[in-house]
């Protein structure tokens, strides 16, 4: 009898191992995704373990992984339950000594593309498919991230470390908790590269699968000092549709690439009649990076960021909250496919110019 069931574990197995990942382009079995295999008559459960709990394509895999067990004699349903386990960018828990996988940052060549908006989504959506999520405002001279997320204070330190605010599910530091609304800071680039470092060194963030990091606009000393300072997985690069946008958006992306960043993928903001559609893919078509999706332009976007719920908690059903969701779901693939891609040397992920 055990050995019955042992045959028909081997079976199983052999048939998911046809079922392929589809971001990895590898087999299930292959990639130790399959776990706690067990056959109860003529049903089989198991648990496939996920690279993020925002991928996008689980029905997928599920359904395929339901046809292939069903394809073994004798047996004649299938149980598939799903957990996550976020691979672990090494430099990261290296350098910086902290729990933390997967480092992005949300950058844009200009200002006023909704740059900021589209990283506090993206942060809460992330946190709602049940990741453990930071969110750095590391623009320190502009700091709008307290206002979005409707936080204006953070706890009392801790044991010296200073302890990050809460809300939406998302952990989040910014120089607004800091300094007074109405205190202007004018810092050059050595105050800078000392202040966003000292917010991984003084912060308590405790795990983290997440970090998200809304970067200031432009190509500046904030951007240099990230990219130089901690060992960021990808940089997802927002824009607008209109031509003026484009350019100053490809700027930041040619940054990224000559600082070895590898370029998750671009984001089209306000998408719609006012600006046009289209010009985030074409950049994204013409610099071979992935184009993660278009957000359409939507008054509950301004409204929801100014009350300080994002909108993909204020509208969740929104054309917008549901782009932004999307785009949420398509980052957090594409991190865990550069991790993985990293640690196994696989390819360059980007091309430098």
């Amino acid at each position: 009898m055990a050995k019955e069931r042992n045959d028909l574990e081997a079976q199983v197995m052999e048939q998911l191992s046809t079922v392929i990942e589809p971001e990895l382009h590898r087999d299930l079995v292959t990639l130790n995704m399959i776990r706690d295999l067990k056959i109860d008559g003529d049903d089989v459960s198991f648990t496939i373990m996920l690279t993020t709990p925002a991928c996008p394509l689980k029905d997928v895999m599920e359904t395929q992984s339901r046809e292939a067990v069903l394809r073994v004699e004798g047996i004649n349903s299938a149980t598939i339950n799903f957990d996550a386990d976020v691979p672990a960018n090494s430099r990261i828990m290296g350098q910086l000594n902290l729990s933390l996988k997967s480092m992005v940052a949300v950058s844009s060549g200009k200002g006023g593309v909704g740059k900021s908006t589209v990283a506090v989504n993206v942060a809460v959506a992330l946190a709602q498919s049940g990741a453990s999520v930071g969110l750095l405002d590391a623009d320190i001279l502009g700091p709008n991230i307290p206002m979005m997320m409707g936080v204006d204070r953070i706890p009392p330190p801790v044991n010296q470390r200073l302890v990050p605010a809460s809300a939406h599910g998302v952990k989040l530091m910014s120089m607004g908790f800091l300094v007074e609304a109405d205190q202007p800071l004018v810092w050059r680039g050595p105050m800078l590269h000392s202040a966003i470092r000292q917010f991984f060194t003084d912060v308590d963030w405790g795990p983290l699968d997440y970090m998200v990091v809304d970067l200031p606009p432009g190509t500046g000393d904030a951007q240099l000092s990230l990219a130089q300072s901690v060992p960021l997985t990808g940089a997802v690069i927002v824009t607008q549709p209109q031509e003026v946008a484009l350019g100053d958006a490809l700027r930041g992306l040619a940054m990224f690439e000559q600082l070895q960043v590898p370029i998750v993928g671009v984001v089209e903001n306000m998408s719609g009649e006012l600006f046009g559609q289209g010009g985030g893919e074409k950049l994204a078509g013409q610099r071979g990076v992935p184009f993660l999706g278009s957000v359409p332009m939507e008054t509950e976007v301004r409204t929801s960021g100014d009350g300080g719920t994002p909108i993909v908690v204020s509208h969740p059903d929104s054309a917008a909250a549901t782009a932004l969701t999307a785009i949420a779901q398509e980052v957090a693939a594409r991190l865990s496919v550069i991790t993985i891609e990293q640690d196994q040397n696989i390819i360059p992920l980007t091309t430098i110019d």
